[in-house]
């Protein structure tokens, strides 16, 4: 036979022997147990049934529909100063670059060694260097060594995919985190407008009882009235003044909790007015429920970027009971003797090059173990999404019927603060023509005092559960545009070679 067709069939021949060797280690049967949820799987409620479907989704800068200046301004800050949307930042580039550092290994290796040294040789009868006896000579090389991998089995390019979809979820995280920022300063921004609004009825409360107390010293004056009726319109005066000044205590938390939200100190939330805010026409639902609704929300693009991640690493770990074949190669120069560069004459060039197989044949279970891992983080993985998007639909199905709650509780509330201020007013007339006693007026008063709160709660609950309707739809972000195709996010199966050689 012609030698250069032995030549030929010797890569063939080692190639079988090492495929017939990597069947030594097989997978057991190791494989993922879990499926991700179909988000049309999930049955929706009647309030997500019944919810306007002709609008677009949420604005991206969604604070904007409460039409508060101050609060554009704040949430533009945070964007800028928040140290967690910074630390958010700062894992997204790391992903980025453990991905670089995952797809380099793709590449052409190529390391440069070189060695300078003056040698002195021994005098020895019996292992002397010979001519070389009782001399000083350079001793010299330089080397470039060369190496790259076939990446037969997929294992570096599905090791390059897992960390770029991990990069992915970092980035979905980092959208995660925003939308948590500006859902907390908004909320927070609610509050303290809920706290001067409650200042304004304590106020109000607090002038209504001076004038009551003016009023019951006069009556006494008069001869009419008597030193009981002034003791209590003097009683509700030290308890109100303590709730003006816990108003106030909460006022100035609030501020620091905006300031600390946007990364800035007490000082700068110290400047903060008092909110405007107001909400127009209600926030209507996309026409595709639930699974592009649900394929809109950070957190669940985040799950299944992660999914796809540990998809990937069960085939690097599949790739690992293959045998690995590297090409590798080297270029130098070397001299022992001459002078010091001598050794870059083309009479000192040597090369190597050649494959280098790693077998796997006998591992104490390290392959099947590192298998069982990846397949159990897949398993968690899916686990993950799962729980994340009933959570996503139970959210927005809570926030639906908040919101119906609390149009329905607004128009009663108004209609409590409308009946309590005829009921009060009427006592207080009374009162002044000597028809009824204080404690009439007194007890109109209270009713009023704690009906024009409610009243201010309701609306603040409303304001909120805008905001967290916004939250649960995605916040306007669009995570969608970059979510990982459905295909991504299936476990692959076990190469039916390791599955059979295995048994």
């Amino acid at each position: 036979m012609p030698r250069r067709i032995v030549r030929g069939l010797m890569p063939l021949s080692v190639w079988a022997l090492t495929l017939l060797i990597s069947g030594c280690i097989g997978t057991g049967g190791i494989a993922p147990q879990s499926t991700t949820l179909s988000p049309d799987s999930l049955a929706t409620d009647e309030a997500i049934k019944e919810a306007d479907k002709d609008a677009h989704w949420p604005d991206g800068q969604w604070w904007r529909a409460y039409g508060d200046d101050q609060l554009n301004h704040w949430i533009e800050l945070a964007a800028l100063g928040s140290p967690s949307l910074a630390i958010a930042a700062a894992r997204v580039r790391q992903a980025r670059a453990m991905a670089g550092v995952a797809e380099s290994a793709e590449s052409l290796h190529a390391t440069a060694d070189s060695t300078l040294k003056r040698h002195n040789w021994p005098t020895d009868p019996f292992y002397g260097p010979g001519d070389l006896s009782n001399t000083s000579t350079w001793d010299n090389n330089a080397s470039i060594g060369l190496s790259y991998s076939l990446d037969l089995w997929g294992k570096e390019s599905n090791s390059t995919e897992q960390a770029l979809d991990m990069a992915h979820m970092s980035a979905a995280q980092a959208r995660q985190a925003q939308l948590e920022l500006q859902d907390n300063i908004v909320r927070a921004y609610i509050q303290l407008s809920l706290n001067y609004a409650q200042r304004d009825i304590a106020e109000a409360t607090l002038a209504q009882q001076e004038q009551i107390l003016e009023l019951a010293q006069r009556r006494l004056k008069g001869g009419i009235g008597t030193h009981f009726e002034v003791s209590q319109a003097q009683a509700p005066l030290p308890e109100t003044h303590r709730q003006i000044d816990a108003l106030d205590e909460a006022i100035a938390l609030s501020r620091n909790q905006i300031a600390a939200l946007a990364g800035k100190g007490p000082g700068d939330g110290a400047s903060l007015k008092r909110p405007t805010l107001s909400l127009g026409t209600a926030l209507k639902l996309p026409s595709s429920l639930p699974a592009q609704l649900l394929g809109q929300r950070p957190d669940v693009v985040a799950s299944r970027w992660r999914v796809a991640a540990q998809a990937r690493g069960i085939d690097v770990a599949h790739a690992g009971f293959y045998p690995n074949v590297d090409l590798m190669g080297s270029l130098g120069y070397m001299a022992t003797g001459g002078g010091m560069l001598e050794f870059l004459t083309g009479k000192k060039f040597n090369y190597s090059v050649g494959p280098a197989v790693t077998l796997p044949i006998f591992d104490g279970g390290r392959l099947r173990s590192e298998l069982g891992v990846a397949s159990a983080g897949y398993d968690a993985a899916v686990g993950q999404y799962n729980q994340t998007l009933i959570n996503a639909l139970k959210n927005i199905s809570d926030q639906l019927i908040r919101r119906e709650s609390m149009s329905k509780q607004q128009v009663f509330a108004d209609q409590s603060v409308a009946a309590a201020q005829k009921t009060y007013d009427i006592a207080r007339v009374a009162y002044q023509r000597g028809l009824t006693d204080y404690l009439n007026v007194l007890n109109a008063q209270t009713l009023l005092f704690h009906q024009e709160q409610v009243q201010q709660q309701v609306q603040a609950a409303r304001l909120t559960v805008h905001a967290e309707l916004v939250v649960a739809l995605g916040g306007g972000l669009m995570a969608g545009n970059d979510s990982p195709a459905a295909e991504k996010t299936v476990a692959p199966k076990t190469p039916v070679s390791l599955s059979v050689l295995g048994r």
